[in-house]
């Protein structure tokens, strides 16, 4: 073979490799196209409550309207009790890309998204109804957007009742009754300013630690819904619930951002469809689970108080006042408005 024929030769062969690994390039282009739109697509869901409590069942009822509405090409894989982190973490973790979703309380959303605080504030709504209505609206949905820009995308939010004191020996009937008091809180600067502004002396303490916290006497009390109140067993040692309902703190369900950005377009409608649907039959539930907590508290001893909320709302007057000027004075105000 002459000169000549060895160039025609090899460059015949470099155009043959170079369309052959196009062409397989375009091959696993397609692959992977096929399988977005086919929606051979996991979701990892991580959140911290059990597999008992509403919310989760409401994510499991999420889970199975997404396979039903993908033909089942789209899963969405759940994981409780915390094994992929705390709240916090999780958090974290979508940011990055880590972690499709999680279910995290309002309260620590807001050392992320500084809006969520309002939802800290003791009673910035009337009442359930006045809450529901606020987060089912326009105001609601913009906070469920307001994280985007730090890769923190909303679905949709979950209820977690309302928010009242339980102690181990002593009833909460006036603000004055939580003078001398520790109060375990979550680790949120508004809750800890409430409880300052009603008497109490704030302690933060991990959720997984109340029961021995309690127990021990390291704190007094703690505030959270009925259903939490039961269902970790606090009841066995505080013998006192409440229920002055000082605040309405949802729970949110979060995509990260990022993965948010990659699904396709009709993935995305299917998912927060679901999310939809997962919201209003945990409300349901809730209400439900609501009524059966403090019926077996009561048979397990507890006193059930409903104490008359205006003290409480006139004593922490002057946080609302504070906030007059600010961006979430401003809310404050909206939310207000709305009727």
């Amino acid at each position: 073979m002459d000169r000549k024929s060895v160039s025609y030769f090899v460059a015949g062969l470099l155009v043959g490799l170079l369309l052959a690994t196009t062409g397989f390039a375009l091959v696993v282009r397609q692959q992977n196209l096929a399988r977005s739109q086919g929606g051979q697509i996991v979701l990892k869901l991580g959140h911290g409550l059990d597999q008992g409590h509403p919310v989760h069942a409401a994510m499991v009822f999420m889970s199975e309207r997404l396979r039903e509405k993908s033909a089942g090409t789209v899963e969405l894989q759940i994981f409780p009790n915390g094994q992929l982190g705390s709240e916090t973490e999780c958090i974290e973790q979508l940011q990055r890309g880590a972690l499709a979703m999680t279910k995290t309380s309002a309260a620590p959303m807001e050392s992320f998204v500084p809006e969520m605080a309002i939802f800290g504030i003791p009673y910035a709504f009337r009442d359930g109804d006045h809450c529901w209505r606020v987060l089912d609206g326009t105001i609601g949905k913009q906070l469920l957007a307001s994280g985007q820009g730090v890769g923190l995308h909303g679905l949709c939010y979950y209820d977690a009742g309302s928010r009242s004191f339980y102690t181990i020996d002593r009833a909460i009937l006036v603000p004055d009754d939580l003078r001398g008091l520790k109060i375990r809180v979550q680790q949120s600067k508004t809750a800890m300013d409430m409880v300052e502004a009603l008497g109490g002396s704030p302690t933060p303490i991990p959720w997984g630690e109340l029961y021995t916290a309690l127990q021990q006497r390291m704190v007094d009390g703690a505030e959270n819904n009925p259903p939490s109140f039961w269902s970790n067993r606090h009841f066995e040692v505080c013998k006192h619930l409440s229920l002055n309902e000082h605040t309405i703190v949802p729970d949110i369900l979060v995509i990260s951002q990022k993965i948010w950005d990659n699904l396709p377009p009709h993935v995305q409608v299917w998912v927060q469809e679901s999310a939809d649907e997962s919201s209003l039959y945990q409300r349901r539930l809730w209400e439900e689970g609501t009524q059966r907590a403090l019926e077996t508290v009561e048979q397990e001893g507890v006193t059930v108080h409903r104490p008359d909320r205006r003290p409480f709302i006139d004593r922490v007057q002057p946080m609302h006042d504070r906030y007059e000027g600010t961006p979430l004075g401003d809310l404050l105000a909206r939310i207000k408005k709305v009727e």
